[in-house]
């Protein structure tokens, strides 16, 4: 059996294996950050445009109930469907209706957090 003794090639190829799990090691360190950064900002674009679509849909269904579709709902909180096909673009949630003392209340309330938050919008009847 012979044993060969490193020479100066087997160095050379040493110092490359380190230089290049070095340079790994950077670029690994480098690309996790901007990673999770591109991750976050996809999550707070989509809770924003969630958000959009259901300030959209509530300003819409408050403004028909303004003009008189009110009539048809009794006094008290309840559950509202809205008529928006918009609607199927939010996430799991609800809306709540509430008509009490001249005035007239849509709530849409995500059952997820971090999906937009609660949209809220309240007139005065007559």
């Amino acid at each position: 059996m012979v044993i060969q003794i490193p020479g100066p090639s087997a160095r050379r190829r040493g110092a490359l294996l380190i230089e290049l799990l070095l340079a790994m090691a950077l670029l690994t360190g480098a690309l996790l950050p901007l990673a999770y950064s591109i991750s976050s900002e996809r999550r707070l674009a989509r809770a924003y445009y969630q958000r959009a679509v259901a300030m959209e849909i509530v300003d819409g269904e408050v403004e028909a109930l303004a003009a008189g579709q009110w009539r048809a709902f009794s006094p008290g909180s309840q559950e509202y469907q809205p008529r928006a096909a918009a609607a199927a673009n939010l996430p799991p949630g609800k809306f709540l209706l509430t008509i009490a003392d001249k005035k007239l209340r849509l709530q849409w309330t995500p059952s997820v957090k971090r999906h937009g938050g609660p949209v809220l919008r309240e007139v005065s009847l007559e």
